[in-house]
C-alpha cells in the first residue's frame, strides 16, 4: 500500500513548496495535465498556470506529462511553451524512464506532480522519484477515469487506517 502514499500533498499546484523541492535537488517538475491542470474539458491553457510555469523554468525544467493522446497535450505544450509526453501510460515506468534518459536525471532530480494515487503517484513511486499530489481541479471525471477514483477511494481510507494518509496537506513524508 506504501506505494500510493506521495511525498507530499497539496490542496493545489499553486500552493506547492517549490522551494523545498529545489532545496532537495529537483531539476525537473512532470505536470500530469487533466484534473492537475486544467479540467478534462478545457481546450487550452491559462494565464494563471503560464506565469507559474514562466517562474517555474527559472529553476526546473518542466514537463507535461499525461496520459492523454498527443492531439489533447500539444496545445497545452505549446501555449505553455514546455516539452511534453502524451500516452504516457503512467503507471507504468516506461514513460518515466524515457524522461530521465532523455534530460540525463536520475531518480532524486525528479519529481511527478498529480491529481491520482492509481496512475501520477504509484508510477512515481515506482521509479523512486518524488511524487506530489494535488487535489483534482474538477469533481467531473470521463468515464475512463471513474474505475481508478473508485479505487482511490478505497486505496485512501485503507491509508488511512494505517495512518499513512492523513488526509491533510503536508510538504514531507508523515
Amino acid at each position: 500500500m506504501e506505494i500510493y502514499v506521495p511525498d507530499v500533498y497539496q490542496e493545489s499546484i499553486f500552493k506547492i513548496n517549490y522551494e523545498l523541492l529545489n532545496n532537495k535537488g529537483i531539476k525537473c517538475l512532470l505536470f500530469d495535465l487533466d484534473n492537475t491542470l486544467v479540467s478534462y474539458n478545457i481546450k487550452q491553457g491559462n494565464e494563471e498556470i503560464k506565469n507559474l510555469f514562466d517562474e517555474l523554468k527559472k529553476k526546473f525544467t518542466i514537463l507535461i506529462f499525461s496520459n492523454s493522446p498527443k492531439k489533447r497535450v500539444t496545445p497545452f505544450g505549446e501555449y505553455f511553451n514546455v516539452d511534453f509526453v502524451s500516452c504516457a501510460c503512467k503507471p507504468s515506468p516506461k514513460g518515466f524512464l524515457a524522461v530521465m534518459k532523455k534530460y540525463k536525471l536520475t531518480e532524486n532530480e525528479v519529481a511527478i506532480i498529480g491529481d491520482q494515487l492509481v496512475t501520477d503517484i504509484k508510477g512515481g513511486n515506482n521509479v523512486g522519484i518524488t511524487t506530489v499530489l494535488v487535489n483534482p481541479v474538477s469533481n467531473y471525471d470521463p468515464i475512463y477515469t471513474k474505475p481508478g477514483r473508485f479505487r482511490e477511494r478505497i486505496i485512501k481510507k485503507s491509508l488511512r487506517k494505517k495512518n499513512l494518509f492523513k488526509g491533510r496537506f503536508y510538504d514531507e513524508k508523515m
